[in-house]
């Protein structure tokens, strides 16, 4: 199963994922980590090295859907060539998947996190609340997210309603 976690930045994506995937013993595979590395390889920050971090981040995942292993990624896919990787991935694998939405509409909360993080990347640098909130403004809309959660809950409570979609979806 390849679960999608989505949503801007701040919205708790990076920590949901994790709890998810301890919970259910899966891979993790975070955007964000690999375009650092990407980065720290020498390749340009550019659009071109953020997508080729989606595609790496693609193959690993089917590699280890194709081993028969729950894979949990964490991107903002703020457009549908950047979900395309992920339906791509399950249909070559044949794996399901679901597709999670974080947002959270309460804007000084939002912002308090997205200041507040503390991320160990050390080439990707933190957005600031004006690029968020125009990447929120050019966020596509999104016509077959799977589950859509109110990032305003606590980690815990966020996982626990992803966890309960992932075990009550087909395995095949």
């Amino acid at each position: 199963m390849l679960v999608v976690i989505s949503g801007l930045p701040g919205t708790g994506k990076t920590a949901v994922a994790g709890e998810v995937a301890r919970a259910v013993d899966a891979v993790h595979l975070s955007i964000d980590t690999v375009e650092d590395a990407l980065l720290g390889a020498g390749l340009p920050r550019s659009w071109t090295t953020g997508v080729a971090a989606y595609e790496a981040v693609r193959a690993a995942a089917e590699q280890n859907l194709d081993l028969g292993r729950i894979v949990v990624v964490d991107a903002v896919n703020d457009s549908e060539p950047a979900r395309d990787t992920w339906r791509r991935a399950a249909s070559t694998t044949g794996a399901p998947m679901v597709f999670v939405l974080l947002s959270l509409d309460d804007e000084v909360e939002h912002r308090r996190r997205l200041e507040g993080r503390t991320r160990n990347l050390a080439r990707i640098p933190e957005p600031s609340w004006d690029d968020v909130r125009e990447r929120g403004m050019t966020f596509e809309p999104w016509p077959d997210v799977h589950l859509r959660v109110s990032a305003g809950r606590s980690v815990q409570e966020i996982a626990d309603a992803i966890l309960s979609r992932v075990r009550a979806a087909p395995t095949t």
